[in-house]
């Protein structure tokens, strides 16, 4: 079997396809590939026509979307399931899913982990309205979060699965903005659930090298 991720080494959709990964203990080849470069290769524009990041290519078989790499993780190879049994709990963690693409990603991600993390460290230039509209988007998105998660450590049912899968990246890059990290823990579940996923064997081995803060 060969199996090949292409993704961008910051992409929190990158990672989370590396996190579904490692939770099934699959062995893979990483080929980079960065989607804001001018000269994006012509093969990887064939496997992806939005020019995105990650496309997941198993024995020819090319497979892109992040939601749909994790489903087919979860099914093709061994190991623990990753999604839940029951048609109400495979709604839950479609709806948190959902949500994630929705509504979490742009405030969390693109501007205040974009804005106020990562472009200080690769010497971006940085906008700190972005971040501040961020920040004021959030607590809608963790007030939901907080009221769909469930009652044990996981987000759904008391197993890790893919809903945690799509949620735990995202939230790493958001909590490592101070402001960010300070709205998590108002949210009591949330906080939970975070303690467990972030200290989570597959997520510390997948999580991206940062550039270390300059000064």
């Amino acid at each position: 079997m060969t199996l090949t991720l292409h993704g961008y080494k910051y992409s929190v959709y990158a990672w989370i396809a590396r996190l579904a990964l490692a939770e099934k203990d699959v062995a893979y080849t990483w080929r980079e590939v960065n989607p804001f470069a001018a000269d994006v290769p012509e093969d990887y524009l064939r496997l992806h026509p939005f020019k995105r990041v990650p496309v997941l290519v198993k024995d020819g078989f090319a497979v892109y979307e992040t939601g749909a790499i994790t489903r087919f993780v979860d099914e093709a190879f061994g190991g623990p399931g990753l999604q839940p049994i029951t048609p109400e709990s495979r709604a839950r963690m479609s709806q948190l899913i959902s949500i994630v693409d929705s509504y979490a990603y742009w405030p969390m991600v693109r501007q205040v982990f974009a804005h106020g993390v990562l472009g200080p460290r690769v010497g971006r230039p940085c906008d700190p309205a972005e971040i501040a509209t961020g920040l004021a988007a959030a607590p809608r998105v963790l007030k939901a979060l907080e009221a769909l998660a469930g009652p044990g450590d996981w987000l759904v049912d008391d197993a890790f699965g893919l809903a945690d899968i799509h949620w735990t990246p995202m939230m790493a890059y958001f909590a490592m903005h101070e402001d960010g990290a300070a709205l998590l823990r108002e949210h009591p579940r949330i906080a939970r659930w975070w303690a467990a996923a972030s200290s989570r064997r597959a997520v510390v081995e997948s999580r991206p090298q940062l550039p270390l803060p300059v000064g």
